[in-house]
């Protein structure tokens, strides 16, 4: 088997995957060098220990093991073009509220900027922004020519949420095409910065709004969030098949508050159900990217506006987070890419 096989084959028990499957691989001498469709900064000391020991076992000497990172630009629907500063936008959505959407988002954008790529989070949650909050407050957005705004630049990562826009106690009480068009022109008049990840946090359920949404922007992936609850798994369904309709590949399945461990005697409650995530993603046939524990201090970080991947990056909390965002990474990379904006435009003249 040659070292490029092995290399492929490498099962990653972190993130749950052949982390290295499609990955190009340089040999010169016993360096070898793999270059990736996505960063991982944070894992890479980690990975290269673990991979030099795979190979050794297999018999093959190897001294040091780079990697490199190029993050594409990947298809998106159909009669859409991706945005121009914008690799790759992730929609993270919900079959229904209060399952800790907004939650996963934030610390999936935070855990993707660890390991060095250039993120956004876009709030699009506007009957419930929140990402303001969790990121440490509002902030009115600059404008250098009072037609386009700066993204909000928090925790090293561009920003923008209604959150920012709007007044606190204001209620946004909004028609189904208001909203939409509000959401478009944020995400559009919006001067993103040359963006690997734009993170989308939508607003949840699969009714007409998130339906146009998702018609409208150009979405290389999505991530549905739910909790084991069955009455959350059935609005999981709904959201699974709203994307399928409008042709937008499910990157994975996060199982939120899967199980809540006792801070006094460590035991293991599963208040929401048990595995019921897991039996849905495998009846459709997605990965799972995670399952997340019910986590006091998780919520705590995020009332105090920073994410815990970035307050407490060493906590079980933090881990789980930081895998989730490396197999949504890896999950993205194994699609197709866009390459329209590669080739020139052919004109015909008569």
């Amino acid at each position: 088997m040659t070292i490029e096989a092995i290399i492929h084959g490498f099962y990653d028990e972190d993130s749950g995957c052949t982390l290295f499957s499609g990955c190009k691989i340089k040999q010169e001498g016993e360096h070898i060098e793999i270059q990736c469709g996505f960063f991982l900064n944070a894992d890479a000391e980690r990975l290269k220990k673990a991979l030099l020991e795979h190979l050794q076992a297999q018999g093959i000497s190897v001294a040091d093991i780079t990697f490199l990172s190029k993050i594409a630009k990947h298809q998106v629907q159909a009669g859409l073009k991706p945005l121009p500063e914008v690799k790759n936008i992730i929609a993270v959505a919900s079959g229904k509220g209060g399952v800790g959407k907004s939650t996963v988002s934030v610390n999936l954008a935070a855990a993707l900027s660890l390991q060095g790529a250039s993120v956004g989070i876009l709030d699009a949650d506007i009957y419930g922004p929140s990402q303001a909050v969790m990121l440490g407050g509002a902030q009115r957005p600059e404008t250098k020519d009072g037609k386009s705004m700066e993204p909000i630049i928090r925790h090293g990562m561009q920003t923008l949420s209604i959150g920012d826009i709007v007044e606190e106690n204001t209620a946004m009480i909004w028609r189904g095409p208001m909203v939409t068009q509000t959401l478009i022109q944020l995400l559009n008049e919006c001067n993103w910065k040359s963006l690997d990840y734009l993170i989308i946090d939508l607003p949840p359920g699969t009714g007409d709004t998130q339906l146009t949404l998702s018609q409208s922007i150009p979405v290389t992936g999505a991530i549905i969030v739910t909790t084991p609850q069955d009455i959350a798994l059935l609005d999981v369904k709904r959201a699974k098949a709203m994307f399928d309709k409008v042709r937008i590949p499910s990157l994975g399945l996060v199982e939120n508050m899967s199980v809540f461990h006792c801070p006094n005697c460590d035991h293991e409650s599963h208040i929401f159900g048990n595995q019921g995530g897991i039996a849905l993603a495998e009846q459709y046939h997605l990965p799972v990217l995670a399952q997340l524990p019910l986590d006091m201090t998780t919520r705590e970080c995020a009332d105090q506006g920073t994410p815990i991947v970035l307050a407490e990056a060493q906590s079980a909390a933090a881990q789980h987070y930081r895998r989730m965002a490396l197999r949504s990474a890896w999950e993205l990379a194994q699609k197709s890419k866009e390459f329209s904006q590669v080739f020139p435009k052919i004109v015909i003249e008569r």
